[in-house]
């Protein structure tokens, strides 16, 4: 059984041989018509559209009328300032100084004058200004003074140039107290000099003679 297969398979092809075989030219479908391509030229196409604009009409019940009003021109004023006034007082002439010289204090009763204690301040002044000096008043003040002593002031009518005068001068003070004092001096109304001291050394044996005071003498 097996060897006739291949006679059988040779005979199969034999009969199929024999009823020939027919090539047929398969038949397509027409194709379909040409499309003509678009040509593109360099000149560029131009659409050009028509724009018919009304001309604007003004309502012929209403007229705009703009009115300006003027503004008022500002005039500056021109401002004037008011001289300053100009003092024309005249002013004394400055007064000469005086050197002054406080020697030293004490302190005592005062019985006369009714007063307890006092106390008494020595003081040198010396005209050493270049001018003589007329009506020079020399004044003490302390600080816990009481009533006005009348010596208080003492004044000499003329000192000269290159003069000196030695003066004692009395004021009201608290008992056993340390007194601050100040010395003042003045030709007329014009102040000379100003001098003052915490406390007033105690002159003790250095107190001039009664007999020298109020004498102007040279300036040694």
């Amino acid at each position: 059984m097996k060897k006739l297969l291949p006679f059988t398979f040779f005979i199969l092809l034999s009969v199929t041989a024999c009823d020939g075989w027919v090539y047929q030219i398969p038949t397509f479908p027409a194709p379909p018509p040409t499309i003509t391509p678009s040509i593109h030229t360099p000149t560029p196409v131009f659409v050009t559209a028509t724009i018919t604009l009304a001309p604007a009409t003004a309502s012929p019940t209403e007229t705009a009328v703009e009115t300006f009003t003027p503004i008022p021109t500002e005039t500056a004023t021109a401002f004037t300032q008011a001289p300053t006034p100009t003092n024309t007082a005249t002013l004394p002439p400055a007064s000469p100084n005086i050197i002054v010289e406080v020697l030293g204090c004490n302190t005592s009763i005062d019985i006369t004058h009714g007063m307890g204690e006092v106390t008494n301040a020595y003081a040198t002044l010396k005209n050493n200004t270049g001018a003589d000096l007329t009506d020079v008043c020399t004044t003490l003040y302390a600080l816990d003074e009481g009533r006005i002593h009348p010596d208080k002031t003492v004044c000499v009518p003329v000192l000269t140039h290159g003069q000196q005068v030695t003066l004692k001068l009395t004021a009201d003070s608290t008992y056993r107290q340390n007194t601050p004092i100040q010395v003042e001096v003045k030709s007329g109304d014009s102040l000379l000099s100003r001098i003052g001291q915490e406390s007033c050394t105690d002159i003790g044996l250095f107190a001039p003679k009664p007999g020298s005071l109020l004498t102007p003498v040279a300036i040694p």
